[in-house]
This record gives C-alpha cells, structure tokens and sequence, in this order.
C-alpha cells in the first residue's frame, strides 16, 4: 500500500516549493530585523560599487570614439566594457557586500547561483566582443574590403557567438547540478559533422583569417607564387584574386594560396639585376684584368649599387664575365629602366675601349685523306696569276 502511494506521489510538489518559498521569506524577515545596521552599510557600499562599475562602462563607451587610443585597439577594449550588463553590475555589486552583510543560508545561495549566471555569460559576452573586435580592428586596419569580407565577418560572428555561448551554458548547467556529459558529447559529434560537411570552406576561412593577421601580403601588393605573378585585388572568404602581369584575373583558393611560397615583392628592399658579358678570345689578358674595374665605373656612374664583378669562366666562343647591381626600393619600373641604362651605358663604354663583345662562332676544317689540313677555299695568290690558268 505504501509503495503505490509513493508511486502516485507527483514529481513536482507545489507545496513543497511553496514551503521553500515560504522558508526564504521568513528568514529574510529575521535576518533584516537582527542586521538591519549592516545591511544598509553593505547596501551603501553595493550602490557604490554599481556607481563605480556605472562609470567604468561609461569611461568605455568613450573609448569608441577615440580611434587612436591604445595604438588603435580602444575601440575594441571600449565596445567590450560598454557591453557590461546591469544585471551583471548588481549581482557583482551584491556578491562583494554579502559577507559583510551576514546574510543567511537561503538568502547568499540565491546572490552566489544569479552572480555565477550572470559572470558566466557577462564573460561570454567580452570574449565574443573581443575577438570579433580584433578581427574587425584587423581588417580596417590593413583596408580590407568589400562584400566578401561581410560575409565572412557574418559567419565568423555567428560561429564565435555559437561557440562561446554554448560554453557558457555547460558552464551554468554544471553549476546548477545538471550531468552535461551527454550535452557535451552531443555539441562535440554536432561539430565534428558540421566540420567535416564544411571543412573546405573552414579551411578558406581559416586561411584568410591567417593573411589577415599573419599579413604576408595585402591588397595591392605585387606577389609571385609557383610561376605566376600580379597584384592582390581582393582577399575574400574563399579565395584570393590576383590581377596578372598580362591582364588576366586569376582566382585561387585561400588555403592553396598559403600552401605555396609566396613572394612578395613589395617587401622588397631591393632588386639585383646580373648581366653576363662575353669578350672574344683575341682580348688580351691586361684588358681582361680591367675589366671588372671598367663595370664597376659603369654602374655607379648610373647611381646603382655595385654587388660584384669578375671573370666567371671559358666559353665556347668568350671570355664570360659578370657583373652584379642592386637598385633601391621595389619600384619594378624603375628598376626596369635603371638596368636597361646600365647595359646600355656598358656597350658604350666596351665600344670607347676597342673591347669586343665575342657572339657564337664555329670553325669547320676541311681534311686531306691523309689527314691534313685542307683550305676551304682556293688559293687567291693562284687563282690571280693568269700563268697559271690554262689556255
């Protein structure tokens, strides 16, 4: 009889919460009655505190407006403090005066479970701001633009929102009692399935994240990557656009991007231009030991930086020599016309000193069966004698 009776007694018992309730009341009442003293002294000292955290959000908000406050990162700091909630405000305000204030059982498990509640999210809430902050002060920082950026910044949002606020709520579950084991092990198969369906446009993403705070280019910059070269027009969600040197637009996904060395040439602090000079093999060895001494006039004569000079080896047809120059800056143009005034400036010089410029020669010898020599032509003192030429 005992056990069905215990079987039809209902899982929720409003009378047993209307008791707690009841419980709560009465001992409030005693306790505002026995420390009436402190409890105002504690309730004094909590409004300060709420005026204190009031103005600090305050002191935030203004940061908003201050661009070039904290080297550019007081927006972000300043929109994460401004999103300080009221609720978050009091409890924490509550939560330092409890003790001073001897407040009963019931009363400081109601302030320590609303303080828990409210710190946990509060926190969740600066995380997200902080890290979309940083993305955004990133982006605008570096001019990045357009369509593609918005909808990246949009799924980077609601990814980082999902994510911290889904820690936040196991956080509080935990707190309240509640086995999250199965939440967690259901959050972790849900992501693990979102991940493997999107892991494509996860890992564009992700490596467009990367170019924008690793930055090994931005746009506008000229960049060489396998054998391909152009200037970085628009860095998207998923892939980069790359204007070519002959026109063309070239689009190539963000990840394959990354996964190549890339050059760029922008960073360039200089460009090395090498000229490879071949003299005939009638130059004499005086004229040979000048030489590297003769370009190097040449070269800074045209206000280029003189790397080297010297002679390099025998060839099929000359005596190879090399010079090496740098031009300032990564200006290609400029380095363009810069080496063309060079090697021109040096044919003038070569030209000034009787020096001759050797180019491809072959020489082929006729032999006698007994392996002499044989002219390849006939002899001109012969052929001009009219004695010799036959009637």
């Amino acid at each position: 009889m005992s056990n069905s009776t215990a079987a039809k007694q209902p899982i929720f018992d409003a009378g047993d919460v209307g008791a707690q309730a009841q419980g709560f009341v009465n001992a409030s009442v005693v306790w505002v009655q026995a420390y009436w003293l402190q409890i105002l002294i504690a309730a004094a000292a909590g409004a300060a505190i709420v005026v204190v955290l009031h103005t600090a959000r305050r002191f935030g908000r203004k940061l908003c407006n201050r661009p070039q406050a904290l080297g550019g990162w007081g927006i972000v700091v300043g929109k994460a403090i401004g999103r300080t909630s009221n609720f978050f405000i009091v409890m924490l305000a509550a939560k330092l005066v409890a003790g001073y204030a001897a407040t009963p059982g019931e009363v400081a498990t109601t302030i320590s479970f609303l303080f828990t509640v409210a710190a946990v999210f509060q926190a969740a809430v600066w995380v997200r701001e902080i890290i979309l902050g940083a993305i955004e002060h990133r982006t605008q920082s570096e001019h990045y633009s357009g369509e593609a950026l918005l909808s990246a910044m949009g799924l980077i949002r609601l990814l980082v929102t999902f994510l911290v606020f889904a820690v936040a709520l196991v956080v509080v579950l935990d707190n309240l009692g509640v086995n999250v084991t199965g939440l967690v092990a259901g959050l972790g198969v849900g992501g693990i399935a979102i991940g493997l369906a999107a892991q494509g446009i996860f890992a564009d993403l992700f490596a467009a994240l990367a170019i924008i705070f690793d930055r090994p280019f931005r746009r506008g910059d000229s960049i060489s990557y396998d054998t391909a070269s152009g200037s970085v027009e628009a860095i998207g969600l998923k892939s980069t656009r790359i204007r070519g040197i002959d026109g063309e637009e070239r689009v190539i996904s963000n990840k394959n991007l990354l996964d190549k060395e890339i050059l760029n040439n922008t960073q360039r602090n200089h460009r090395r231009a090498k000229f490879v000079i071949g003299v005939t093999y009638f130059t004499p060895a005086d004229v040979c030991a000048r030489l590297p001494a003769l370009l190097k006039e040449v070269v800074e004569a045209n206000d280029k930086i003189f790397i080297r000079a010297g002679f390099t080896g025998f060839g099929a047809s000359s005596l190879d020599f090399e010079v090496q120059f740098d031009s300032d800056g990564p200006d290609y143009a400029s380095f363009y016309n810069g080496r063309s005034a060079v090697g021109i400036a040096i044919l003038k010089r070569l030209n000034d000193e009787k020096i001759e410029i050797a180019f491809p020669t072959q020489v082929n010898m006729m032999a006698a069966p007994d392996g002499s020599v044989v002219m390849p032509y006939p002899d001109i003192k012969a052929s001009s004698d009219p004695a010799a030429t036959p009637a």
